[in-house]
């Protein structure tokens, strides 16, 4: 009688199909970020919406025979040779089996699902590639919640923190010293606690100035771009930090503070004066978030268009003295067209490592423009 050995394999068939499945997932909500995270409805919604997401349907692969030629074999001697074509399908033109002109095609179609992925499933995948780069561990930097630890004994105390190593030492060392070196005769003075302190752990503080140019140039486009990167910046910012804060500066020709609503729904009105929001963002880190204490990101969004060259000079010039005290300073160029603007032109004159900018003409652009900013691994 043969020896039966069952193939075990077999039973992690299911659970091999639902990682194919899942990374199936992964690979279609990776093509498709850079559209995912500029879609409005998405940066509008309370976080609760469900995204349907086409992906390819998971069909097991097989060598399938012409239905009509008859039986074969799986083997040729003919001229082919490894890596030829033998066929081919349906290229995606026509991968509904369309023919030409919208004429019914024969080729089948593709079979596609719709799977449904959440908000944060989305955010996963994003933040995955960012991080906040040239962080630097920071003097009195504390996270603003106490962190307790088990760090001292005590002889009295909670049962549940009872140190049961320490209370047998205790009744051992007691009996022995009496000349009876045993565990028994329990007393409460034998009996030692875990306690607990209060040691907040040391983490590296971070500030975002996010600056937002409010005048009269910024459409509709360049504010929902400009909002779409401070939505995932936001998001990413406090979901991976805990000691991050966030500045929001608004400008036209004059700079101000504003609170997280203002800086998302101001309307658009007015000049240009880009010096002005340097010129406060400069002040804020001076007074408020002093380098050595602090890691320092400002993030500046504009179409470029400054009332004078002159304004372009002085901005250029508060700009070299923040690069001197930031991390990183980012300056966001959001602009319909191909034309370059005159700040941008007077930014790129400015050779830093501690610079970076960015050109959004496109929505798919927020993706490549976040990677940009807050890149993984730097520093």
């Amino acid at each position: 009688m043969a020896d039966y050995r069952p193939d075990w394999s077999l039973q992690r068939k299911g659970a091999s199909d639902q990682q194919r499945h899942l990374e199936k997932i992964k690979q279609a909500l990776r093509e498709r970020l850079p559209d995912l995270i500029s879609d409005e409805s998405i940066i509008t919604s309370d976080g609760q919406r469900v995204i349907k997401v086409p992906i390819r349907s998971l069909e097991q692969y097989k060598f399938r025979f012409h239905p009509w030629q008859g039986d074969r074999v799986g083997q040729d001697r003919g001229t082919g040779r490894p890596g030829d074509v033998l066929g081919q399908l349906p290229t995606p033109a026509n991968s509904k089996g369309e023919g030409e002109k919208g004429q019914a095609g024969e080729w089948p179609g593709l079979d596609y699902l719709e799977a449904e992925v959440t908000l944060d499933e989305i955010a996963a995948l994003l933040f995955d590639e960012l991080g906040l780069p040239y962080l630097k561990a920071k003097p009195l930097a504390t996270i603003p919640w106490p962190t307790w630890k088990f760090k001292d004994i005590s002889p009295k105390g909670l049962m549940g923190n009872l140190d049961k190593r320490r209370s047998l030492r205790e009744n051992l060392t007691r009996n022995a010293l009496v000349g009876h070196p045993y565990v028994g005769n329990w007393r409460d003075s034998d009996l030692r606690f875990k306690t607990w302190v209060d040691e907040p752990e040391p983490e590296n503080n971070a500030v975002v100035i996010a600056m937002r140019d409010i005048s009269g140039s910024m459409g509709e486009f360049k504010k929902l771009m400009a909002r779409t990167f401070s939505f995932w910046m936001l998001k990413f910012l406090r979901t991976h930090y805990e000691s991050v804060e966030v500045v929001f500066l608004v400008h036209h020709t004059q700079a101000r503070e504003v609170s997280e609503e203002e800086f998302f729904h101001l309307g658009e009105s007015g000049g240009t004066k880009v010096s002005s929001v340097y010129q406060l963002c400069l002040e804020v880190v001076q007074t408020r978030y002093p380098a050595s204490r602090w890691n320092i990101y400002p993030i500046h969004f504009s179409d470029g268009d400054n009332w004078s060259d002159a304004d372009n000079h002085r901005t250029v010039e508060i700009l070299v003295e923040l690069l001197s005290q930031v991390n990183v300073l980012g300056y966001a160029e959001i602009r319909e067209g191909g034309y370059t603007s005159t700040l941008m032109s007077a930014f790129r004159h400015v050779r830093h490592p501690r610079l970076k900018t960015v050109t959004i003409t496109h929505k798919d652009d927020v993706y490549p423009a976040l990677k940009t900013f807050f890149p993984r691994q730097e520093g």
